[in-house]
C-alpha cells in the first residue's frame, strides 16, 4: 500500500496553464453563445463540432507546449491520479499515471461511450491557424454531415456529458484508491465525481486524507489534514520534514 496522490488544476498553474475556476479560468470564459459548460460537451461536439472543435483548441490547445514545474518532476515516480489532461505529468517522467479525464496530446476514433478503442496522436501539428475551423474540421475527418462514428477523430477527453468508462481507466482507479495507505489531493476544487468518489472510498476504508490548497475546500471526512499552502510549498516542506 502506498499515498496515492491526486491532482487538479492548481498543479499545473505553476507551468502558466489556467485553472478552470479562477478569473481567467477555463470555466470562466466560453464563446459568444455558449457558456464553457455547453461547450464542453458531447452534444456540442455532435451538433456544432467546427464551434467545439475551435473552443477547445484555443482553451486548451494551445498550451500543448508548455512544460512540467517542479511539482511534476516530483511526482514522477509517486502513484498519481491527475484531473488534468495537459499531459506535463508524463512530460515529467512518469510513466504510469492516470489522466482521469483525458489528454490533451491524444485523440481516439468517434465512438459511442463504453466501447473498447485505441488511443493515439492528437493532430495539433496539421493545423493551419490562419483558417483554424475549416482546418480542425478537415483534420478531424468531419464532413457537413457532422461527426461519423468510427471515422472522425474526437480529442481524448471528458465531457460534462459524458461518463467515466474503462478507455479513462476507471476500473484501475478505484482499484487504487481502495488500496492506498493515504490520500493527497493536491490543487482541487473537489467539484468533480472522480474526487467525491475518491472521499467515499476514503471514508468507507478509513484511509486517512491530506488536501493541499491555499484555500482548501472543507470535506467531510473523519481523518484530514489540511495543508494551507501551494503545491510547491507542500512538495519543500514535505522534502524538509524527510
Amino acid at each position: 500500500m502506498a499515498t496515492l496522490y491526486i491532482t487538479g488544476a492548481g498543479v499545473s498553474a505553476q507551468s502558466g496553464i489556467p485553472t478552470f475556476r479562477g478569473r481567467d479560468g477555463y470555466w470562466t470564459i466560453g464563446s459568444q453563445h455558449y457558456t464553457p459548460q455547453e461547450m464542453a460537451t458531447r452534444a456540442m461536439y455532435q451538433h456544432n463540432p467546427g464551434q467545439f472543435l475551435t473552443w477547445y483548441y484555443q482553451r486548451f490547445a494551445t498550451y500543448r507546449d508548455h512544460g512540467p514545474n517542479e511539482v511534476h518532476h516530483w511526482l514522477k515516480d509517486k502513484a498519481l491520479i491527475t484531473q488534468n489532461i495537459d499531459g506535463l505529468d508524463g512530460k515529467a517522467g512518469n510513466l504510469d499515471y492516470i489522466s482521469i479525464h483525458g489528454r490533451l496530446d491524444q485523440v481516439t476514433l468517434y465512438h459511442t461511450q463504453g466501447e473498447d478503442v485505441a488511443r493515439f496522436a492528437a493532430p495539433w501539428h496539421q493545423i493551419d491557424e490562419e483558417n483554424l475551423t475549416e482546418s480542425l474540421l478537415d483534420v478531424f475527418k468531419i464532413s457537413s454531415k457532422g461527426p461519423e462514428l468510427n471515422v472522425s477523430l474526437k480529442p481524448y477527453v471528458l465531457l460534462f456529458d459524458e461518463f467515466y468508462t474503462e478507455l479513462y481507466q476507471i476500473d484501475r482507479v478505484e482499484n487504487m484508491m481502495k488500496k492506498a495507505s493515504k490520500i493527497v489531493f493536491i490543487g482541487t476544487s473537489f467539484s468533480v465525481n472522480i474526487t467525491q468518489m475518491a472521499l467515499d472510498i476514503a471514508r468507507y476504508h478509513h484511509i486517512p486524507i491530506e488536501v493541499v490548497d491555499p484555500e482548501p475546500c472543507h470535506v467531510m471526512h473523519p481523518n484530514v489534514t489540511y495543508h494551507k499552502m501551494t503545491a510547491s510549498e507542500y512538495i519543500h516542506s514535505t522534502s524538509e520534514i524527510g
